[in-house]
């Protein structure tokens, strides 16, 4: 038996629960596997002379793959330990690779500030990485104890700290529902409310905890998952930064380069399919409209007219890929 499986077998044994949390990628010198590997080569059909933006490069996974295509790449990242470890791994490319520390919404300032105008396609690989839910100081975990963070950049000001202890009970429950889809909302803001009182929330299992008490457990998934997602979400702007993000990125792309996003649940996926969906259409009609008038976002030609998942193999290998969803679309 290998290390990886003992190290594994001895984290379910002090909890078992772990496994609804636990990285399936922890091998050696493995940041995070990257998902839809083969689909997304695949399908933006990076070639030697284009410049590939990978937003979200975490691991470097992806960004190597890009690089050993044979295009260069701008790899950008919001959290400083992605961006030192894919400089560090991926340097043998030399002046074929650029890292930088950035969320993606601010691609076009980095751009600018490289001299760089068109890109040749971009990737955005969302959600969080294994590294940062393996690093109990960045908060990201329900399963291991540390500080109630969960800033992907760190020099950001708003922590799942100040959330939990300060946002009105409306608040919370409104947070809960909409990012994070919880069906019990109301009965967990009513609980953090309450025993913030007595107790300020300053550690992640004490929260998880609470909200597992309150809940119950019912199969696999750990009952503090969704309320966990929603506050790294609203920490970190995600849907906001990914709205931005399309914008941008889409208007950087020369013609017939591409763009290609892998989501991880519902909530993404919607924002990206609409976003395609509202620039992929030449034309737009309304019944109170005597014609149909040239929709002046018209900029887009959709490569996958539904979403492409992972492989069972690739399931089987990750199961974290199992919700996975990869949508491309092309600049006319």
């Amino acid at each position: 038996m290998n290390t990886l499986c003992v190290e594994r077998l001895l984290w379910l044994a002090i909890d078992p629960r772990a496994d609804d949390e636990e990285p399936h990628a922890i091998e050696d010198f493995v940041y995070h596997r990257p998902v839809l590997q083969r689909e997304v080569l695949g399908l933006l059909k990076p070639k030697p002379g284009f410049l590939i933006v990978d937003g979200t490069c975490g691991g470097g996974g992806h960004t190597e793959a890009l690089l050993q295509s044979g295009a260069d790449v701008l790899a950008l990242d919001q959290d400083p330990d992605a961006v030192q470890h894919v400089s560090e791994r991926l340097a043998h490319f030399g002046r074929r690779l650029i890292v930088r520390q950035a969320n993606f919404r601010h691609a076009a300032s980095v751009l600018d500030e490289l001299g760089l105008g068109t890109i040749g396609g971009a990737l955005l690989d969302l959600g969080v990485s294994s590294r940062q839910l393996e690093n109990a100081h960045r908060g990201f975990s329900f399963v291991r104890n540390g500080p109630l963070d969960m800033r992907m950049d760190p020099r950001t000001k708003l922590t799942a700290g100040k959330i939990v202890n300060e946002y009105g009970e409306e608040e919370l429950t409104r947070l809960f529902r909409e990012l994070g889809e919880e069906p019990a909302a109301r009965r967990i803001a009513s609980l953090i409310v309450k025993m913030r009182r007595t107790s300020p929330f300053r550690e992640t299992l004490p929260l998880a905890r609470a909200i597992e008490k309150l809940v119950g457990r019912h199969g696999r998934h750990h009952p503090a998952t969704q309320v966990f997602q929603a506050l790294r979400m609203d920490v970190n702007d995600e849907l906001g930064a990914l709205e931005e993000g399309l914008r941008v990125l889409t208007a950087r792309l020369a013609p017939r380069g591409r763009i290609a996003v892998i989501t991880f649940h519902s909530l993404e996926d919607r924002i990206v399919k609409n976003f395609f969906r509202d620039h992929s259409q030449e034309w737009l009609d309304k019944p109170e409209w005597p014609a149909p008038q040239r929709n002046p976002d018209y900029d887009l030609e959709l490569v996958t007219p539904k979403p492409v998942e992972p492989s069972d193999e690739e399931q089987r290998a990750n199961p974290r890929s199992r919700s996975a969803k990869l949508r491309v679309a092309e600049k006319i």
